[in-house]
């Protein structure tokens, strides 16, 4: 299998989590400061090599009813240049709700609003990515 790397893209903060080898489990990872997208590849890049990672998957921000807004493309051409720029294969994984549900665990944890603006784009990151792992190791129905 290997480990697979979660981007969870944003202006300001881009939240990863990592999945264990066997490809089955999320976690956190960290909270990278965006500067700018160049800086943010770069910083992606490393971490993964770090971890030994074998593909990444971005967030896509699509609208309620499934559409795709500016912001999906954004995601879309950032992703882009983060699969050129790692040689590794690039997945983009509908991210509709990830912050919502990140909020709602840390909230249910009682963790303080302060602190809460700090972690819960490495806990979407960990939603988003739990949500792909097992999406993609379901059972086919055939």
């Amino acid at each position: 299998m290997g480990r697979i790397l979660a981007v969870d893209y944003g202006t300001v903060r881009i939240g990863l989590a990592l999945s264990d080898p066997s490809g089955f489990l999320a976690q956190s990872l960290e909270v990278l400061r965006r500067r700018s997208d160049p800086e943010a590849i770069v910083d992606i890049v490393r971490i993964a090599k770090e971890r030994e990672v074998l593909e990444i998957v971005v967030g896509l921000p699509l609208n309620m009813n499934g559409s795709a807004g500016d912001k999906a493309e954004i995601c879309r051409q950032f992703a882009k240049e983060l699969e050129e720029q790692s040689g590794l294969p690039v997945h983009l994984f509908d991210e509709r709700l990830t912050t919502v549900a990140a909020q709602k665990t840390l909230i249910a944890q009682d963790v303080r609003r302060s602190k809460r603006k700090q972690v819960v784009d490495a806990v979407a990151a960990t939603v988003l990515l739990q949500t792909y792992l097992d999406f993609r190791n379901r059972p086919s129905r055939t």
